[in-house]
């Protein structure tokens, strides 16, 4: 579904990400894992055509969208989670989800239904819908983030550090929400410090570190890699 070819993004003169190369499947949830500053949000921004790439490729389904704007981009089915959730504080929770469907803001049927679906995902916004966005705790606003993007219909979602500064019941009630999106047909490439919740829901998963990729494989691999382990998982 989504390929990138020998990508290099560089912030002026400092080279961010060089040289990547990465799959993600259709149906698949794939991991980035890295430390801070290690490419991974970089690598999403240049995926949503927020960062252009100085060199490489990427494909989607088959098609370069190097050149597209980042609302084509959205359009073709590509829609961004972003880290810190990015949500409009001072709008309510259900106007925060009528943004979120933006590119299908003509198609009154479909965003009534999609808002129903979040909030079968998370009944919590059903409840807290006419609340203002900015007066939920964090894991909620992670949840409106979440729902925000599905909003927006995504064959393809990018989820950047979902499980930042959460409580770690509300993190495996997050995980399982996302399983259950990739079950109904989202593909997912996640971004993640969290090392041990990632790699149990993911098929495959790429480590960064300084902008490169070090290393890939699968889930079960990678949990089995001593330097994985001392590195993000605390093993």
């Amino acid at each position: 579904m989504l390929k990138l070819k020998d990508i290099t993004v560089k912030y002026g003169s400092y080279t961010a990400v060089r040289n990547v190369n990465l799959e993600v499947g259709t149906g698949e949830i794939v991991v980035l894992l890295g430390s801070n500053g290690a490419g991974k949000s970089t690598v999403f921004k240049t995926v949503s055509g927020l960062n252009k790439n100085s060199s490489g490729d990427i494909l989607f389904e088959g098609e370069s969208i190097n050149k597209r704007t980042p609302d084509k981009i959205v359009q073709s089915g590509i829609v961004q989670c972003a880290e810190g959730r990015k949500l409009f504080p001072s709008m309510t929770v259900h106007e925060n989800l009528k943004m979120g469907a933006y590119v299908h803001r003509k198609n009154r049927k479909m965003i009534k239904e999609s808002i129903e679906h979040v909030f079968e995902l998370f009944p919590i916004l059903e409840e807290k819908q006419h609340d203002m966005a900015g007066s939920l705790s964090g894991g909620q606003q992670q949840m409106l983030a979440i729902g925000r993007a599905l909003m927006a219909k995504p064959k393809l979602m990018l989820l950047d550090e979902p499980s930042i500064g959460l409580a770690p019941l509300i993190v495996e009630q997050m995980f399982d929400v996302i399983q259950t999106i990739n079950r109904e047909g989202t593909t997912i490439l996640l971004a993640e410090q969290n090392a041990n919740a990632a790699l149990k829901i993911a098929n495959r998963g790429y480590v960064f570190e300084n902008g490169s990729v070090v290393l890939e494989g699968t889930s079960d691999e990678l949990f089995a890699n001593d330097e994985i382990k001392k590195a993000y998982i605390g093993a």
